[in-house]
């Protein structure tokens, strides 16, 4: 204070002081370059605003004003900066004009050199979802759960729900009273038909109800593969495969299980050629009779593998079996699964398949062969190899061993397994040889 009373006598606390700076004389491209930069540093600032606006907004619908269509693709007015609809984004047959009001879901928002990019959509499942919690007060609230969407987009969609509270329907709430509630979403997605199904924890229940609306008789669940096998009559075949295969692929979508759909004759037809082979199969290995094969086939076994190892106790049910048949039977399913073993396990070195790759968990024998002929032989054969040649239904090299996606990634890691530890000791070789100089200078240096 006593500094600034020496320069101006009335200062107070709080006033300021100016310092008159000489003229400087800036040429012209100088003042551009300045004026330049600033407008380059305000744009910035500016992005970087809007990047901040928006990143925490993924998720969200959002409201705005079509400003322009580009090549199919829509740039929307959404207050403080512009979103994107691209075409593939766009509801089919649907058309939008300068001026026109929409709403979609932000499902990117990416940092780019020219500023934030602000992708919106209107196909994601996502968009029907909260659409409905927009509709339904119960979603918003969290008395009514969505559990799962599938969309075929501006033509029809499924959708999955469950109450928490036992007293509301879910299904009666989001259709709302004389439907007003799902029709405001059908209006918004341009009259998409939408199937308001009730999850259940039963996976069986659920792909029934799913189906819908078509009648279902049978279901059979493959935990395993995450497959389900359906059959209908006859003449709900059409109506639960859908036009073009819509009905069961929203199906299975919704649901997360792969959905065969077969009619009672063809369900009938081959569970009889099953029976058959099963029976001629027993009959030929074990050297029994026909009725008794076909006994075996008749209380489920399915292959040579569940009589020889099943726990003997399962036999004593089935009429006319007693401990000496039994013992008998599981004695020669294990002769011949050994001799099998054996055969192949000579075929596999006839074919020059290495000891290494025999040794990897999970391979069988048979599938050992099978890699043989396929010219598969040895641990950088497997390795080169992906996941889907091993196991497509096509043309997979063990599509017949029901090898699971997640069982072949796990033996080709196991056939790469080699390479990494090679890199580890090349590594370690290039760090002692490091050493080794570094050592040899040292020593050079002292002397």
């Amino acid at each position: 204070l006593e500094s600034a009373r020496a320069r101006k006598p009335d200062a107070e606390v709080g006033d300021f002081l100016a310092d008159s700076l000489p003229p400087m004389d800036f040429g012209r491209v100088a003042a551009q370059t300045a004026k330049q930069v600033i407008v380059q540093k305000v744009r910035d600032a500016e992005r970087e605003r809007q990047y901040l606006e928006f990143k925490d907004r993924v998720g969200d619908i959002i409201s705005g004003v079509v400003k322009r269509v580009e090549y199919g693709n829509v740039v929307v007015d959404i207050g403080r900066a512009e979103g994107v609809i691209r075409r593939d984004q766009t509801i089919p047959r649907e058309h939008f004009h300068n001026g026109d009001r929409v709403r979609a879901y932000i499902y990117e928002v990416r940092r780019e050199q020219r500023g934030p990019q602000i992708f919106l959509s209107r196909t994601k499942p996502e968009f029907m979802a909260k659409l409905f919690m927009q509709e339904v007060p119960e979603i918003y609230d969290g008395i009514i759960e969505i559990k799962s969407v599938a969309r075929d987009p501006g033509s029809r969609a499924k959708i999955a729900v469950v109450s928490n509270d036992h007293s509301i329907d879910p299904v009666g709430a989001c259709v709302g009273m004389r439907g007003s509630r799902v029709q405001a979403v059908v209006g918004e997605l341009q009259g998409e038909k939408i199937d308001i199904i009730q999850w259940s924890p039963d996976p069986a229940t659920f792909v029934v109800s799913a189906l819908a609306p078509a009648d279902v008789v049978k279901v059979v669940l493959d935990e395993e593969s995450q497959r389900v096998e359906v059959v209908v009559p006859d003449d709900q075949l059409s109506l639960a495969i859908g036009r073009r295969g819509q009905n069961v692929r929203l199906a299975s979508q919704l649901t997360g299980w792969t959905i065969d759909i077969l009619t009672e004759d063809e369900e009938s037809e081959r569970r009889q050629e099953e029976f058959k082979a099963r029976t001629a199969e027993f009959v030929q290995q074990l050297d029994v009779d026909e009725t008794l094969g076909q006994l075996l086939a008749a209380e489920g076994f399915a292959d040579l593998e569940e009589i020889a190892y099943v726990d003997p106790e399962e036999f004593l049910g089935i009429e006319g079996f007693d401990e000496d048949l039994i013992a008998e039977l599981q004695g020669r399913a294990r002769d011949v699964l050994q001799k099998r073993t054996a055969q192949a396990e000579e075929k596999r070195v006839a074919l020059g398949v290495e000891d290494d790759v025999a040794a990897i968990e999970g391979l069988t024998p048979e599938m050992l062969v099978a890699l043989g002929e396929a010219g598969i032989k040895t641990l950088d054969d497997l390795g080169d190899l992906a996941a889907d040649e091993l196991t497509s239904s096509k043309d997979g090299i063990l599509k017949d061993f029901g090898l699971s996606d997640e069982e072949a990634n796990a033996i080709i890691m196991a056939a790469r397994a080699h390479w990494f530890e090679d890199e580890e000791v090349e590594d370690g070789a290039h760090a002692g040889e490091a050493a080794d100089e570094e050592a040899d200078e040292e020593a050079g240096e002292e002397a």
